[in-house]
């Protein structure tokens, strides 16, 4: 008996033309048809076939009056190549279709109360413009609640500010806000000619609570000054800190970013860069971490060109 021998394809570099060519002839029944279907000519429908017949070791097809049908092997090679030569053909519309729906699909991202309220309205506005069929979700979480979320993948993005940034994460800091005294218009500190740490100290401040990075800022430059301070009060949001100052209740130390013009009406704010560093914003991602598309689209949006930056300048804030 002979050995069985596998076939050797010498036709390895273009395989799917003679298995294109035999589809269309097994579908259509006929190689002209096949050629019109192919646009190729006749002889080369036959000459792909012939090669195809002699790589399988088996006779294909044969002819019943005007038709070509297949032989029992050539529906077994059908069955086999179809669903591969209908998949190559279909690739590149599937492909259209799966840009498309990497286009749509969700985005997670973490950001404090600040940071949503603030600097992100024009940002999230841009991107719905751009891509109203992507499902964009906020959450809304301190500092350190957002990094374990972007460490467990719940959400890819991080938007805000941060001090220390741990070795697995990547931090880029976009934007950059003046810290402001913020005080009754009536306050002391509101007309004193020449402010320093010592006049701040006296007051009670009002401050975010401790493990948000406001508080770690202001506790850093007092603890470096060496000189001390009391928080009178401790209360989330800096809305709810400009109500509280306006209405008498203490002084606060807040970033420009949340101060518009309306604040001004009603606080006396004063520029502390002397003192204390400039706050950046920007964005925290995993590194390592291959971003999707929607995520590469939102991060294109945090650039400073996009946003009007709040500082004591800009806002036409002064000292009273």
């Amino acid at each position: 008996m002979d050995p069985v021998r596998t076939p050797r394809f010498a036709y390895k570099g273009d395989r799917l033309k003679p298995l294109r060519a035999f589809c269309q002839v097994a579908r259509l029944g006929s190689v002209s048809r096949a050629a019109e279907a192919l646009y190729v000519s006749q002889p080369a429908v036959s000459q792909q076939l012939q090669a195809l017949e002699r790589e399988m070791g088996a006779k294909l097809f044969e002819r019943s009056g005007r038709r070509m049908l297949p032989t029992p092997e050539g529906e077994a090679l059908y069955e086999l190549a179809r669903p591969l030569v209908d998949g190559i053909d279909a690739l590149p519309a599937a492909f259209r279709r799966q840009l498309t729906g990497m286009d749509a699909g969700e985005l997670e991202i973490a950001a404090n109360s600040s940071t949503i309220l603030y600097l992100l309205p024009r940002i999230v506005g841009a991107y719905r413009e751009q891509r109203p069929q992507v499902r964009l979700r906020l959450h809304n979480t301190i500092s350190a609640d957002g990094t374990d979320l972007l460490r467990a993948d719940t959400v890819e993005l991080v938007v805000g500010s941060m001090l220390d940034v741990p070795a697995d994460l990547s931090y880029v800091p976009v934007y950059s806000f003046t810290p402001m005294l913020i005080t009754p218009l009536d306050h002391p500190l509101a007309s004193t000619p020449r402010l320093t740490l010592e006049d701040i100290s006296r007051h009670g401040l009002i401050l975010p609570p401790q493990r948000q990075v406001t508080w770690r800022l202001v506790d850093l430059v007092f603890q470096q000054a060496r000189v001390p301070y009391t928080v009178s009060l401790e209360v989330g949001g800096w809305e709810v800190i400009k109500q509280y100052v306006a209405m008498g209740l203490g002084i606060s130390i807040v970033s420009s970013i949340c101060l518009d013009d309306a604040d001004a009406q009603r606080l006396a704010i004063r520029p502390l860069d002397a003192w204390f560093p400039a706050r950046s914003y920007g964005v925290v991602v995993r590194k390592g971490k291959v971003l999707s598309p929607q995520a590469r689209a939102f991060i294109d949006l945090i650039k400073p060109d996009l946003f009007v930056r709040r500082s004591h300048e800009d806002s036409g804030h002064s000292e009273r």
